[in-house]
This record gives structure tokens, sequence and C-alpha cells, in this order.
């Protein structure tokens, strides 16, 4: 089993994949989606199984989302 997040592009159509993804946010409030988010995370985190690849997705993503986004006063 390979323990490390893959990086590269791994989709056969990203396009469809955004398109996708945006469209299960249709008509839901903010805190349907942030719901909806919730629950794919749990679904999508429960078919990887794995931990260690789990662990190295959220690090990756709370980086991401800190250059992106600074904490304001830090």
């Amino acid at each position: 089993m390979n323990t490390q997040l893959y990086l590269h592009q791994n989709l056969d159509d990203f396009d469809d994949f955004y398109d996708m993804l945006t469209d299960s946010h249709h008509d839901l409030d903010e805190a349907q989606s942030k719901m909806l988010d919730a629950q794919l995370v749990l679904l999508l985190a429960n078919h990887i199984g794995d931990l260690n690849v789990l662990r190295q997705a959220f690090a990756r993503a709370r980086v991401t989302v800190e250059q992106a986004m600074p904490t304001p006063g830090a």
C-alpha cells in the first residue's frame, strides 16, 4: 500500500469533477454547504483508509489555506 499522498493530477476530467463539486452545493445555504463538505471529507477519508495519507492531506491543506489566507494579526 502506498502511504504517500499523491499530489499529481489523478482525475480523468478535472472540469467534470469541478462541475460535480459546485453542482452539489447548488441551492444549499452556508451551513448546509459546510455540512456537505464535512460529509465528503468523512466519506473520502473512509475510502482512503490510510491515516498516514490522511495526515499528509490535512497538513498540506492547512498550509495551503494559511498561505492563501493568513490569520489576521499574525
